[in-house]
């Protein structure tokens, strides 16, 4: 029946049955992703950060409430079935994935923060202070590589991580 969801997805708020955990870099597309993946756990075990968790079925997805990825590529290499595919002649990103500031900033709201543009080694999170004294967010799509350290330090989780919009990339 079209429009169903299961008691797992309305559980985690997904009511429309579209939300995708966020996998691993280098995942190879979500449906080939799940038929190679053998759910061993190595690529779990191995990340030096922790943001990589057993998620829903044991396939592992990433949380980055703990911490950003630097690509470190330690997942890729230890995954035998190659459900984490890097090729270095290839010159795609590890996945599409960009940040979003929410309206719940504090900088936004006239709160001194700025932890996300400090944490931002691409530099992709930069502040413009206008009047009134509040310091706005500027978030430069093209430079955010989806890492996720802006995510983790946020302290009002006021930053979103999130699929590439497909139409910002005809642009």
């Amino acid at each position: 029946m079209p429009g169903t969801i299961n008691r797992s997805q309305f559980l985690r708020g997904d009511f429309s049955g579209q939300l995708r955990p966020v996998r691993p870099p280098w995942s190879l597309p979500e449906a080939l992703f799940i038929a190679c993946c053998t759910r061993c756990g190595a690529c779990v075990s191995t990340c030096p950060y922790e943001i990589i968790k057993e998620g829903r079925g044991k396939f592992p997805q990433l949380d980055f409430s703990v911490s950003g990825c630097d690509f470190c590529r330690k997942c890729v290499d230890i995954c035998e079935p190659k459900a984490l595919h890097y090729d270095p002649a290839d010159e795609t990103p590890p996945w599409q994935l960009r940040a979003s500031i929410l309206p719940g900033c504090l900088s936004l709201n006239a709160i001194i923060c700025r932890a996300c543009g400090e944490v931002c080694e691409e530099q992709a999170i930069r502040f413009k202070l206008e009047t009134g004294g509040i310091a706005r967010p500027l978030l430069d799509a093209e430079s955010c590589t989806g890492c996720g350290e802006c995510f983790s330090v946020c302290p009002v989780h006021a930053v979103e991580i999130s699929p590439r919009d497909p139409c910002s990339q005809a642009a």
